[in-house]
C-alpha cells in the first residue's frame, strides 16, 4: 500500500473511532441489563425501565442529524465529528455517577446526541476525504468500528462492574479526540468556503504527494456544479424519482429494523440466557459479536460482485427463516415441549445464522444505495430524513420488543420480525432496482417518473447535479 493510501486510511481509521464508540453505547445493555434486574442489582430497575434504557438513546438520535448537517456545511465536517465526541463523555460520566435509574435516562439521552451526529458526518467525511480506488472499502469502516465496539461490550461487560464498563468506553471517545485533532479538515469544506490553499494543504496531508492540481481542479468543478442547484426539502416528495428514491429507501430501513436486528443487538444476553442455550449467555454473546464483526469485514467484497438487489433478498430471507425457527423454539419452550432439551442447540447455531444473515446485506447496503440514489443536492436533506425515520423505527422496535416479551412472549416477537422479514423480501423483490455496475445518470434515469425530463450534467468523470425540467 502507497504512503498516500496509509495517510488515507489513518484519518479514516481516526474518523470511525468515533463509530466505535456508537457501537458501545448500543453494545452497552447486553451485559448491564441482567447487572440492572438482577436481584443484588446497583440500581433497582423494572423491566418496563430497563427497555427505556435501551429505546431513549435511540430516540434522541433522531434530533441531531439535522442540526449535524447544518453544522457541516458552516464549520466542515472534522469540527462537527469532534462535536460528536462531547455527548458520548458527558454521557459515560453520568453512568460512572448514576445511583438512579433517571440520571442512566439522562446518560442516555445526551449519548443518543452524539450517535445521531456520528452517523450524520462520518459518511460524509469518509465520502469527502477517500480517493476514487478506495472510497468503497473505506465506507465499510462505519459498519466495521461500530461493530467491534459492539463486540468489545459483550466481551468486557459480563466481567467487570457497570462503573468499570463505564471507565472503558468513555476512553474511546477521549482516544477519538486526541488522534483525529491532527487530522485534516475535508478538502471539500474548504473549497466550498472558497479557500483553496487550504483545500490543497488538506489534499497533499491526505495523498502524501505534491502534485494533486489535477484532482482540486476535478473537485472544484463537482462543488461548483453541485451549488448550482439548491435542493428544498419538498423536493423530496414532488419530485418523482426523490420520492421513488426515498420510498425504496425508507422501505429497506423498515426491513433492516424490523426484522429485529437492534433489538436482539441490544437485549442478546437477555435472549441468550432465556434460551438456556449450551454455551452459556456470556461467551454466546461474543461468538454473536465475532460474526458480526467478520461478516461486516467482508461484506463489501460482495456488494460489487454480487449486486445489492441479491444481497438484500438473501440477507432479508435469511433473517426471516432465522427469526421463524428461533419463535419456534421458545413456542416449544414455553409449552414445555419435551423434546426441547435436545434442541438447546437451536439459539447458539440460528442467532449467529441471523447476524451473518443480517449483516451480510440489511446491515451494509443500504448505506451504498443512499449514496448513489439520491442526486447530489438533495442528497444531505434525503439523508437527514432518512436517519430520523429510522432512528423512530429503531426507537419503536426496541422498546415495543420488551413490552411483547413481558406481555405475549418471546415467540410473538420473533414471529411478528419473521413475517416483517418476510414483507421485506417482497418488498425488494418488486420495487428495488438493482444498481450494480450502473452509472449515476443511468440510475437516475430509472427512477424519474415519465413525465419528468432530467438532464444529467457532469464534470471530470463525477456525477454533477440533477436538473429537473417540467
Amino acid at each position: 500500500m502507497s504512503s498516500g493510501k496509509w495517510r488515507e486510511y489513518a484519518a479514516a481509521l481516526s474518523a470511525t473511532l468515533i463509530a466505535a464508540a456508537a457501537g458501545t453505547t448500543v453494545g452497552w445493555t447486553s451485559p448491564t441489563l441482567p447487572m440492572l434486574l438482577a436481584p443484588d442489582s446497583p440500581i433497582k430497575t423494572s423491566n418496563d425501565e430497563s427497555s427505556w434504557i435501551v429505546s431513549l438513546m435511540i430516540l434522541c438520535s433522531a434530533a441531531s442529524p439535522i442540526p449535524a448537517s447544518y453544522l457541516a456545511d458552516k464549520i466542515g465536517t472534522k469540527k462537527t465529528l469532534l462535536l460528536a465526541s462531547v455527548p458520548y463523555i458527558i454521557g459515560w460520566i453520568l453512568v460512572m455517577l448514576a445511583n438512579n435509574v433517571p440520571t442512566i435516562y439522562v446518560s442516555r439521552l445526551i449519548s443518543g446526541l452524539g450517535y445521531g451526529i456520528a452517523y450524520t458526518a462520518a459518511p460524509m467525511y469518509l465520502g469527502e476525504i477517500a480517493s476514487d480506488k478506495v472510497r468503497g472499502a473505506m465506507a465499510t469502516l462505519i459498519t466495521v468500528m461500530s461493530k467491534a465496539g459492539i463486540l468489545s461490550q459483550y466481551c468486557i461487560g459480563p466481567y467487570v462492574s457497570m462503573l468499570g464498563l463505564a471507565s472503558f468506553n468513555i476512553a474511546i471517545p477521549i482516544l477519538f479526540v486526541v488522534t483525529f485533532s491532527a487530522m485534516p479538515e475535508s478538502p471539500y469544506y474548504f473549497i466550498k468556503s472558497g479557500r483553496l490553499d487550504q483545500a490543497e494543504g488538506s489534499l497533499k496531508k491526505l495523498r502524501g504527494r505534491g502534485f494533486i492540481r489535477e484532482e482540486l481542479e476535478s473537485m472544484s468543478t463537482l462543488v461548483n456544479e453541485n451549488m448550482k442547484e439548491k435542493g428544498r426539502w419538498k423536493d423530496l416528495v414532488t419530485v418523482g424519482g426523490n420520492r421513488k428514491g426515498l420510498i425504496i429507501l425508507l422501505g429497506i430501513y423498515f426491513t433492516q429494523q424490523f426484522c429485529g436486528s437492534t433489538a436482539i443487538i441490544s437485549y442478546a444476553q437477555q435472549i441468550f440466557g432465556a434460551a438456556e442455550g449450551g454455551l452459556g449467555a456470556e461467551v454466546s454473546c461474543i461468538l454473536f459479536g465475532t460474526v458480526q464483526l467478520i461478516t461486516s469485514a467482508i461484506s463489501s467484497q460482495l456488494v460489487d460482485r454480487l449486486g445489492r438487489k441479491p444481497l438484500l433478498l438473501v440477507s432479508s430471507c435469511g433473517v426471516g427463516l432465522a427469526n421463524i425457527i428461533i419463535g419456534a423454539y421458545f413456542f416449544m419452550k414455553e409449552m414445555n415441549n419435551e423434546f426441547i432439551v435436545s434442541l438447546k442447540f437451536i439459539p447458539i447455531v440460528v442467532i449467529p445464522i441471523f447476524i451473518f444473515s443480517y449483516t451480510i446485506g440489511l446491515a451494509t447496503v443500504p448505506f451504498a444505495i443512499t449514496s448513489e440514489i439520491f442526486p447530489t443536492h438533495i442528497k444531505s436533506k434525503a439523508t437527514c430524513v432518512i436517519q430520523i425515520c429510522v432512528a423512530l423505527m429503531t426507537f419503536a422496535v426496541t422498546k415495543l420488543f420488551q413490552v411483547v416479551r413481558d406481555s405475549l412472549g418471546d415467540y410473538v416477537a420473533f414471529w411478528g420480525f419473521g413475517v416483517l422479514s418476510v414483507a421485506g423480501v417482497v418488498f425488494i423483490l418488486i420495487l428495488l432496482p438493482e444498481t450494480k455496475g450502473q452509472s449515476f445518470a443511468a440510475i437516475q434515469e430509472r427512477l424519474y417518473t415519465a413525465k419528468e425530463k432530467v438532464e444529467y450534467e457532469k464534470g471530470n468523470g463525477h456525477a454533477g447535479a440533477v436538473r429537473i425540467i417540467s
